[in-house]
């Protein structure tokens, strides 16, 4: 990790900037652990014998190895962020940083992670391992997932589900979370990944043109804004079709939410259209009204499900036919 040409003549980075490239305040984001710990309370019930050390040790792993992604992210991304108008504020692009102690960073950040993750469960262990090569991969030359188009989308997404799992593992590392969820938290993770992407794409080519743009993040010559529409639609429907098979399989009465998460996909959607949309920046979304609204509408929603039995609701998973005799 060299230093490049372009850190000549900058400040060099004091110890707040070497924490700030550890976006610690992004931690809002592994909110989606809370979800794994919930269905795998309702769905399997406790099986770790320390439920509180298991779900510090899982808190503190997801922290850490999400941390150390961060690191290599701003690291590797630094010649590129200058070109975003915002990004390019970030300590990696304004100051000098030493390739070594970055380097230093992120190991203590993945082996803290990783022995945290071990004291933990097999299982959150697993997870954490595959968290920290997500990052490699996403960040890292020469797979650098983040400049293929759509690749980047996918790679980033599957953060999602890890989380799922660090929570499901919190209350039951002895198994893991149905395919079903599994696949609806990527697809749902995805969805939230392309429409930042839209938001991106159409905020910076208005402003500053579609070369700086491509400037900033390869990807996007593979993208344009109809393709990112249009995949912003696959993805929710592929988070619907999944969300669905699991619903039905496991408690009919969740059919109940899918009309709130229908909506809360098109807010967001339409959220991520608008100008200097928060939906580039997802840690400050608990800053959109509406957004939470709907989340605890969802959430209100999910418990009413989850405690009250419909009667009749199970028709809906069988074959009926209208009789017109």
């Amino acid at each position: 990790m060299d230093k490049s040409i372009g850190d000549l003549g900058k400040v060099h980075g004091n110890l707040a900037a070497y924490i700030a490239i550890a976006r610690l305040d992004h931690s809002t984001k592994h909110i989606f652990i809370v979800p794994g710990m919930i269905l795998a309370y309702l769905l399997r019930g406790i099986h770790t014998p320390s439920l509180v050390s298991s779900i510090l040790l899982g808190l503190i792993a997801a922290i850490c190895i999400a941390s150390s992604n961060y690191v290599i992210n701003e690291w590797f991304d630094r010649e590129f962020d200058k070109f975003h108008p915002t990004k390019s504020e970030r300590a990696a692009v304004k100051t000098q940083l030493s390739g070594t102690i970055i380097f230093l960073e992120w190991a203590g950040l993945v082996a803290a992670g990783l022995a945290c993750a071990f004291a933990a469960s097999k299982l959150t262990l697993l997870v954490a391992c595959v968290f920290a090569l997500q990052g490699i991969v996403y960040n890292v030359s020469p797979i650098r997932s983040k400049d293929k188009a759509y690749l980047d989308v996918i790679s980033e997404a599957i953060n999602n589900p890890l989380r799922l799992m660090i929570g499901w593992a919190m209350i039951d590392p002895t198994t893991l979370p149905p395919g079903s969820i599994i696949l609806t938290y990527w697809a749902g993770g995805a969805f939230l990944m392309a429409a930042k992407r839209l938001s991106e794409f159409r905020e910076i080519t208005a402003s500053h043109g579609r070369e700086l743009l491509e400037r900033y993040r390869a990807s996007f010559a593979g993208y344009s804004e109809i393709s990112l529409t249009v995949s912003c639609f696959v993805y929710a429907l592929a988070t619907s079709f999944s969300l669905a098979i699991f619903l039905i399989k496991y408690r009919v009465e969740y059919l109940l939410i899918v009309p709130v998460l229908i909506a809360l996909f098109g807010h967001y959607l339409a959220l991520s259209m608008q100008p200097a949309s928060t939906a580039q920046r997802p840690e400050r979304l608990f800053e959109e009204r509406t957004l939470i609204v709907l989340v605890g509408l969802l959430t209100a929603t999910f418990l009413f499900a989850t405690y009250v039995n419909i009667p009749g609701i199970d028709r809906l998973a069988g074959q009926q036919y209208i009789s017109l005799e």
